[in-house]
Parts: structure tokens; C-alpha cells; sequence
């Protein structure tokens, strides 16, 4: 059974234990830390822990102050999966957004294609890390998959097999600063998801099983992450979520991508947004325009 529902518990109602792997999971990419900090493209503590969390500042890491913005910004894809339609509806400027961590989702895929490629299955140590990633947002995990599958250049060349032609991989070791569009983010989850006859096809296309784990590993995200897209339903559902604070700014970028069910009906969504005063703040904005999407969807 691939989809499964969880409890949706925010990020604000987190117990204990969220509380310690926030403290042992935060910064954007903990593997390189000195980079992140020395860039100045991303503040090191908060900003995608593994946990939904903050981490409190200390001294040397406090976020810029919050600086005023006119508007967040979110845009919104969803496509029927069982309509004949193969253009998703995008609600929104459907310009480029960072990933943060719905990346990690792309790394895996290349990960598979590559392994697929090579003609052997993943080895233990890429099984620990991708589950890692993906059920638990584990940061380390994903900068240990970047570096192997070549960083932006591995991350492109495999997009190109899914159909995925605005999305660009982010600088060095700051995958989480990869741009994407709600449109490419639908094209992803078509080559994951999809099962129709325009489903991926030919030697350049993630294999069944590949596309199975993913969709498995989807299903399975700790229940304190289970936001997002998922608001839009009472049933099934498969995500991944991302969420960063930006340094210069202070602002949040948070964004939503996976396969929910509702009325019996199965929908591809992605909802990006930029520009948040808090993480709270854009976990609202993302829910909202998710159902908006979805219910939009459903009536036409």
C-alpha cells in the first residue's frame, strides 16, 4: 500500500525528541558548515534541520534581522493523475524558487538513475543515506549524495532524462539553493509517480522499482513533517517538505511537493513560496494555497 496517513503535527507542538535531533540536525547543510557561513547565502542554525524546530541562535549564528517585504511570494502546480490532461494547472509566477530540501527528492532520483546506469542496485550505505534524506530530512545524508552523484552537473544531466528543463542545480556544496519551478517540480513527480501510458519510458527513465522506493520512502516522512500538500486531504499522501531562512533577509523560503488522494482521485502538487516572516508564517501560506489548488482542481 503505497500511501498512509499520519498525524499532522506542527512544527510549533514538537515534544522532546524533536527538540534533541533539532539540536543534533541543524543548519542547512551540516557537512559544510564553514562554507554556508562564509558564503553568506545561508544561515547555518535554523535553517533546514532535520527537525521542524529552530535551533536558538547563539552570537555567532544569530539570522539577520527580518527585514520588511512587500509580499511573500507562492506559486502552485497540480495535475490529475487519472484525467487525460498532461499540463498541470499553475496558479501564481511560475518563476524559480530555491528547492531548499524538496531537493532531496531530485537527488535520490539521480541517484537511482545512476545506479540504474551502472546496472546494480544501491549499496547499503546509499540505502542508510537516501532514507535518511527523505524520511527524515537528514542534511548530512543529502551532502553526502550530492557530492556522489556530481554535484549540479550529476543533478542536471539527470533531470534532462526526466523532462525537467527550468530546474538548476545550486552553487558547489549548497544543494539546498537549487532553483526550480512549480511546473518542473510536477515533471518530477510525473517520473515518480505517474502510471499512465505517458509515464516515462524508454532506457533513460527511472525503472519501475526505482520509482517504487521513492514513492515508498514518500509515504514514510517523520509525522512532525507531515505539513504541507498534505493539508489538502483527509487520506492518502506522499510529500516532501523544504524550508530555509535566508541570511540577508531573514525571510523563509517553505515549500511543498508530493501525490495526494482525495475523493478518490490522485493529484500531483507542488507549492513554492519566498518572502515569509517565519517558518509558521509560510507553512500557513503553503497549506492555503495547496488546498486552494487542489479544490480549484477537483471542481473544473
Amino acid at each position: 500500500m503505497l500511501f498512509r496517513p499520519f498525524s499532522r503535527r506542527r512544527p510549533d507542538t514538537a515534544d522532546k525528541r524533536r527538540g534533541k535531533r533539532a539540536v543534533a540536525c541543524a543548519g542547512v547543510l551540516l557537512a559544510s558548515a564553514t562554507t554556508l557561513i562564509s558564503t553568506g547565502a545561508l544561515h547555518s542554525a535554523p535553517a533546514e534541520a532535520a527537525a521542524a524546530s529552530a535551533v536558538p541562535a547563539t552570537p555567532a549564528t544569530s539570522p539577520a534581522p527580518v527585514q520588511p517585504h512587500a509580499k511573500p511570494r507562492v506559486s502552485s502546480a497540480v495535475l490529475s493523475l487519472d484525467d487525460k490532461g498532461r499540463e498541470p494547472t499553475v496558479r501564481g509566477d511560475d518563476a524559480p524558487y530555491d528547492t531548499a530540501s524538496i531537493v532531496k527528492v531530485d537527488i535520490l532520483a539521480t541517484v537511482l538513475l545512476q545506479a540504474q546506469d551502472a546496472g546494480r542496485p544501491l549499496t547499503p550505505q546509499e540505502v542508510t543515506h537516501a532514507e535518511a534524506m527523505i524520511r527524515h530530512s537528514d542534511n548530512d545524508s543529502a551532502t553526502a549524495l550530492w557530492q556522489q552523484i556530481g554535484k549540479a552537473p550529476g543533478l542536471e544531466a539527470a533531470n534532462k532524462r526526466l523532462g525537467m528543463a527550468t530546474t538548476k542545480g545550486g552553487p558547489g556544496l549548497l544543494w539546498g539553493l537549487t532553483q526550480t519551478t512549480a511546473r518542473d517540480q510536477i515533471r518530477l513527480l510525473r517520473a515518480v509517480f505517474d502510471t499512465g501510458p505517458a509515464a516515462n519510458t524508454g532506457s533513460t527513465a527511472l525503472r519501475e522499482d526505482s520509482r517504487k522506493y521513492i514513492r515508498t520512502l514518500m509515504t514514510r516522512i517523520e509525522g512532525d513533517q507531515a505539513w504541507g500538500v498534505s493539508a489538502a486531504t483527509t487520506s492518502g499522501w506522499a510529500l516532501k517538505n523544504g524550508w530555509l531562512q535566508r541570511t540577508a533577509t531573514g525571510l523563509w523560503d517553505v515549500n511543498s511537493i508530493g501525490q495526494i488522494t482525495v475523493g478518490g482521485h490522485r493529484y500531483l502538487v507542488a507549492v513554492l513560496s519566498n518572502g515569509s516572516p517565519s517558518m509558521q508564517d509560510g507553512i500557513t501560506l503553503v497549506e492555503g494555497a495547496a488546498r486552494t489548488a487542489v479544490h480549484s482542481a477537483a471542481a473544473s
